[in-house]
This record gives structure tokens, sequence and C-alpha cells, in this order.
């Protein structure tokens, strides 16, 4: 731009401060980097005019940001508390994985998964610890589109405890990797593991994010669920959720994961000889929860 001309149009004014700011993008190599960033600028200028934020106000939410940051370790991830709580990570799960009628649908990984669980067998129990909470045994089958099976599924489950704890809140106290497995479905693709019914439980509330709901008037519990991520290779992954159907909760869950199509009825059965043959105390509990994945 030479000195002399009279459109000076990367000065900032505010008038304009979205196209400026936004323009500073437009060399950008990656196009859809590009993009995300040009519309991250104008909807984040839009919402500091909407609002009329202070510099105050911009000064705390820094400090929030930076809160989270500082809260995020191995094993707990805060900015994806926050993004849960927001609604966000339930909108992008949905997006990416739009309901048709005919998948089963998708829901929030959220901040305790892990990458490594522990490979059992088929049938196996995921409680290490037998110390509380209704025996129960879980049953399904992944099923394609067509109806066919998915043989050796890889199906990934895990879950908080009796109390409402996974195993990375208490490290010491839980044993590492309870409630969790990693397990191969049969040539029919069906699966089943022994566990305890999940019980709801509040997200963690000790750090921004928990400041952030109080201050809101918001709960911080999550209805009771399974964890399940189902792959295979030419299938389209899919992280859900187990909803149990008497759980309070269901329709106000903390990270908005609840939906209907997800919920299930964990029967009571008192079969003596049905217990003995999967190796579970009677009375026990028993869901059922069929999945249904997209192949690629």
């Amino acid at each position: 731009m030479s000195e002399h001309s009279s459109e000076p149009s990367g000065f900032f004014e505010a008038e304009r401060s979205a196209e400026i700011v936004a323009a500073s993008f437009a060399g950008a190599p990656d196009e859809r980097l590009r993009e995300i960033l040009t519309s991250l600028v104008r909807h984040a200028h839009a919402f500091v005019k909407d609002v009329g934020l202070t510099a105050e106000e911009w000064s705390e939410g820094i400090r929030f940001l930076t809160g989270t940051g500082h809260k995020c370790d191995d094993t707990r991830q805060e900015f994806i508390l926050l993004s849960d709580v927001l609604g966000v990570s339930m909108l992008v799960e949905s997006l990416n994985n739009p309901a048709d009628g005919r998948c089963t649908e998708a829901t929030v990984e959220g901040p305790f998964h892990l990458v490594d669980s522990p490979a059992r067998e088929l049938g196996d129990t995921i409680d290490e610890t037998g110390g509380g909470g209704e025996p129960c045994l879980v049953t399904g089958r992944v099923t394609d589109t067509l109806g066919q099976p998915v043989a050796g599924a890889r199906v990934d489950v895990w879950q908080a405890d009796a109390d409402g704890f996974y195993d990375v809140q208490r490290p010491g106290e839980i044993p590492e990797r309870n409630l969790r497995g990693l397990f191969t479905a049969d040539g029919d693709g069906r699966f089943r593991f022994r566990t305890v019914v999940p019980r709801h439980y509040p997200i963690p509330a000790d750090g921004p994010v928990g400041a952030l709901l109080r201050a809101t008037g918001r709960h911080a519990n999550r209805a009771a669920h399974i964890h399940l991520q189902i792959s295979a290779p030419g299938v389209r992954t899919l992280t859900t959720h187990l909803f149990a159907d008497d759980s309070p909760y269901l329709d106000s869950d903390a990270v908005f994961g609840v939906k209907a199509s997800l919920i299930r009825p964990f029967a009571h059965v008192d079969d003596p000889e049905r217990a003995a043959e999967y190796g579970l105390p009677n009375p026990f509990r028993h869901v059922d929860f069929p999945v249904t994945v997209r192949r690629m």
C-alpha cells in the first residue's frame, strides 16, 4: 500500500474490526485453516460487540481460560470439560455423526477415556474390586446398516464405579484400569461382559468449569451410563453411551450427552441357573445394547 493511499484497510477500526483481522489470514496456504480462522474472527468480534464486553470482563475471561489450562494434566482435560458443559462437544459429535435412523447415535467421548484399556475375554468382568454395586451383565451385537454382523469388532468400554468415580480420579484407592475393558466381538458380532450397574455422578467440579457451573446455577451431574467405542477395519468408529433408564439427570445431563435412543432398561433377573452360567451372583441386572455401525 502506498503511503499516499486513501484506503488504509489494514489500520484497525472498530466498525470494521472483523473484516480487517479476517483479511490478515487471506494468504494462509491451508484453505480449511483460512476458512476456520476467518469464521472464528467474525463470530468472536460479533460476540464482543453484541454483549459490549468490558476490558475487565475480557481479562476475567483470559484468567478463566488460563486456569482451565493449569487444571489439565495426564489424566484430566479441563478444556474437554469446558467444551462438554457448553454443549460444543455434543454438537461436534452430532454434526459429524448425523442421526439417520439406521446407525446407533454417537455421544461425547468424555475426559476419562484411555487409549490402552486392558484386553479382556468375552464374558470377563471389568470390575476388579468386587466391592459394591449391583452385579450386571451387558450383552450386545455389532451389525452394519444392512443387518450384517461385524465379526471381530473391537468394543472398548469404560465407566465409573458404584460411588461415581473413575479409576484415574482415585489413584491408589481404585485399581488402575478398573471398570475398563477392550473386548473382541465373536464371529456373529456379539459381545458380553460383567460389570456393576452404572451410577450417576458429578463431573470434576473443583476447577474453573465447576466454578462456572456454580456461578450459573447449574448442577454438575451426569446421568448413569457406560461408555462404548466400537471400531473395526472398514467401519467408521463409533463412540456412544448406554444410559440406564432409571437414572436421574437424564433430562439435564451436565454435558448434554443423553439421546433418547441410547436409554435402556437394566432388567432385574432372579434366575440362579442364568446367574451361574454367566458367573454372577443371583439376583443380577441385565441390559442388552445392540449397536449398528456404518461401513466406509
